[in-house]
């Protein structure tokens, strides 16, 4: 599977997670909170929803279509949850069928993402960050079990991977010098490793950093995408740190990059 076939894969896969928890929901779990501040659990539906939405018949490389996420989303949340559902799973079936009919030119094409120019695969790409992240909003307020390793678990952990040095040097202010390990114990196992020299950046070796946090793959997520308060995993302990206390002390406390 090449890179835009594996991109596509996982978008399509987070669609479908998306759609089984929202199936599986009672009229008082749809109304519950979920962990987006803002939004209930019909409000992450509504917000998925509706960025797929706008992207139908949007070709790569065209104007910014981000403008009408606004109408769109006040539009959708009218819709009772058995509507709105019915709703994105044409959405969904609309969308696949573009990216089926898209050739690897398509895919290569650069143009507007939320996180400036780039190509429409890379863009997909956050779209699945997007949609596993939401699916967590929903699953963990309810207790509902779930898949968060595989293919898509592993794609939502590179985008933040791919961000650590710029959470290392500007969330946590590392200082000069230092560096810093995360070791994620599962359900998606990795060690990723931060050296600042000049600026912070992730390496692939680090024989000796001055501290290493440690933590499960989902709590890290969950502590980066700004969903859950620190305090609560480094009490029960599910976040631990070794080396330089206060730089451990520091970094768990300040993960947070996007919400």
């Amino acid at each position: 599977m090449n890179t835009h076939s594996a991109s596509i894969a996982n978008l399509d896969a987070t669609w479908s997670a998306l759609d089984a928890v929202a199936a599986s929901l009672t009229p008082e779990q749809w109304a519950a909170q979920s962990l987006c501040p803002d939004w209930s659990v019909h409000g992450v539906l509504v917000h998925a929803t509706s960025i797929e939405q706008i992207l139908i018949g949007w070709p790569p490389g065209g104007e910014s279509p981000f403008a009408r996420i606004g109408p769109t989303h006040q539009e959708l949340s009218k819709l009772p949850p058995d509507e709105l559902l019915a709703q994105f799973r044409r959405v969904v079936d609309q969308r696949r069928a573009e990216l089926a009919a898209m050739t690897d030119d398509d895919l290569a094409t650069p143009g507007p993402t939320p996180v400036g120019p780039a190509t429409y695969a890379r863009f997909m790409d956050i779209r699945m960050f997007d949609n596993w992240v939401h699916e967590r909003d929903i699953r963990v307020p309810l207790g509902i079990s779930g898949d968060d390793d595989g293919p898509t678990g592993e794609g939502a952990l590179d985008e933040v991977h791919n961000s650590l040095g710029y959470i290392v040097g500007k969330k946590i202010g590392l200082e000069d010098g230092k560096s810093l390990a995360f070791e994620l114990t599962g359900p998606v196992k990795r060690r990723m490793m931060v050296k600042v020299d000049g600026r912070a950046a992730v390496v692939d070796e680090l024989p000796n950093p001055d501290a290493t946090v440690t933590t499960d793959s989902l709590t890290f997520m969950l502590l980066a995408c700004g969903r859950i308060d620190p305090e609560e995993p480094i009490a029960d302990g599910r976040v631990t740190w070794t080396g330089d206390g206060e730089i451990g002390n520091r970094a768990a406390r300040n993960l947070r990059f996007t919400i």
